[in-house]
């Protein structure tokens, strides 16, 4: 008979050895999630010699490290990964399973989710659980997964109530990494890995990679721009500023659409979720889907020619004006302080 449980699993993803930070991130949330359902989190890894990594997982909270440690596995390879993981839910039926929104979480987990008839949500910001009422039956320990939908015009709250295992991938930089201040004393369980001929259907032949230069995630200042900037000239003013407070260029997904600033540095649902210190936000809205990726700084300060623009309903100082006119004042009162 198979088990069925209450535990709450994340697939950490790794190249070379070195985790993606949202699966860390997915670690952080997960314990909550485990400790709200009386239950274990465990981690799910598959590479070669991926076990001190293993050990790296306890950092978080996790209480067992499901393994799967072969020459064969180092690399990401959607047939065997997918036919592992598809096996071991299918055999032990997790209550959740958690995967970063990455290339390769939205490749592994929707082949995982239909093996297995799971429920599966993409791209959510938030997770919760709890009891749900749907359709006058009464359903214990759902998983809530939220996300924008309708383009980001509303903030939909999905889901998968007659399934055991319930699935979700979420975006990089939306759950916080943090680290238990005692780790726990987790287990190891070493799964031995047996090959099938599936696996070797695709065979990798050559592996490029290029690693992206742009880390608006680690950047403590942030200055970013939207439609309201009007042309790509204009937006040089964005830079201006960012330059002399030594903080990262960003933009909305109206700027990168207008042309003004390429998408590697776009901030929102669709772009990148980011936490800084100060977050300057010029000439842009406020979406919803823009929201999802700024609204956790520290510190915002919004300037919009918009009274009424949604962005000052995140910012902590709103300026109502015009950008072309305020973002200069910036500048020049910047360089003097800082001469």
């Amino acid at each position: 008979m198979n088990k069925i449980n209450n535990d709450v699993w994340v697939f950490i993803e790794q190249r070379d050895g070195t985790p993606a930070d949202v699966s860390f991130e997915l670690l952080s949330k997960g314990r909550k999630i485990a400790d709200n359902l009386k239950s274990e989190l465990k981690a799910v890894i598959l590479g070669d010699k991926v076990q001190v990594l293993a050990t790296q997982t306890f950092q978080f909270g996790v209480n067992e490290a499901i393994v799967y440690d072969h020459k064969d596995l180092a690399h990401y390879m959607t047939l065997p990964y997918s036919r592992l993981l598809s096996k071991l839910v299918s055999d032990e039926k997790p209550r959740v399973m958690l995967y970063g929104a990455t290339v390769i979480g939205r490749d592994l987990a929707p082949r995982v989710a239909s093996f297995t008839k799971s429920g599966l949500t993409a791209d959510c910001t938030d997770l919760q659980v709890s009891d749900v009422n749907y359709l006058r039956k009464d359903y214990k320990n759902l998983l809530l997964q939220i996300r924008p939908a309708f383009g980001g015009n509303i903030i939909a709250t999905i889901i998968s109530p007659d399934v055991q295992t319930q699935m979700a991938t979420v975006r990089e930089g939306v759950m916080r990494m943090e680290k238990l201040d005692k780790p726990i004393e987790g287990r190891i369980r070493n799964i031995e890995y047996v090959a099938d001929p599936i696996d070797s259907l695709v065979k990798l032949i050559e592996q490029h990679r290029k690693e992206n230069k742009v880390n608006l995630k680690a950047a403590p200042i942030i200055v970013a721009g939207g439609y309201g900037m009007k042309t790509k000239e204009n937006f040089a003013l964005i830079q201006e500023l960012a330059n002399v407070i030594g903080g990262e260029v960003a933009g909305s997904r109206a700027a990168v659409d207008a042309g003004f600033i390429p998408s590697e540095r776009q901030v929102g649902q669709t772009g990148v979720t980011v936490r800084p210190k100060l977050y300057i936000a010029c000439g842009i809205s406020g979406a919803i889907q823009h929201r999802a990726g700024m609204q956790e700084a520290n510190k915002i300060i919004a300037i919009n020619s918009d009274p009424d623009a949604p962005i000052f309903g995140v910012a902590h100082y709103g300026i109502v004006g015009d950008v072309m006119e305020i973002i200069p004042r910036f500048i020049n009162e910047f360089k003097l302080k800082l001469r």
